[in-house]
C-alpha cells in the first residue's frame, strides 16, 4: 500500500489501543467500558483503510466520516475512562493528545472532501 500518514498514524493508535484494552482486563478487571474503546479505537484505522480503497469520491467520503465518527467515540471513552478513575493523568494525557490529532485530521478530510463534492456537483 502506498504511504498514507493518517493511516499509519490510525494503525498506531490502535496498536496502543489494544495495549490500553489488555492493561484494563488485566490489571483494572474493567470489561464494559474497556470493550467500547477496543471497538471504536480500532474501528478508525479499517475505515480509513476502506476509504483508500474506495471506489468512488462519495465512497471515500462516507468511510472518511465513519473513522470521525468512531474517533470522536473513542475520546468520549478515554474521557469518561479518566474520569471514573481507570487511567491516570499520564496515561490519559499521553492517549488522549493521539486522539485529539486524529480527530483533527480526520474532521479537516472530511470538510475538504465535502466541500470537493458540493463543487464539483454545481
Amino acid at each position: 500500500m502506498k504511504e498514507n500518514l493518517v493511516y499509519e498514524k490510525a494503525f498506531k493508535f490502535a496498536v496502543k489501543i489494544v495495549g490500553i484494552y489488555r492493561y484494563l482486563v488485566s490489571d483494572k478487571k474493567e470489561y464494559i467500558l474497556s470493550k467500547q474503546l477496543l471497538c471504536s479505537g480500532t474501528s478508525i484505522g479499517a475505515n480509513i483503510k476502506e476509504a483508500i480503497e474506495g471506489q468512488s469520491t462519495k465512497d471515500f467520503l462516507s468511510k472518511m466520516n465513519i473513522a470521525l465518527k468512531e474517533a470522536s467515540e473513542t475520546e468520549y471513552w478515554l474521557y469518561l475512562l479518566r474520569a471514573t478513575g481507570y487511567f491516570d493523568e499520564a496515561k490519559h494525557n499521553s492517549i488522549i493528545e493521539d486522539c485529539i490529532e486524529l480527530n483533527r485530521i480526520l474532521n479537516s478530510i472530511v470538510k475538504t472532501m465535502k466541500k470537493k463534492c458540493l463543487d464539483t456537483s454545481s
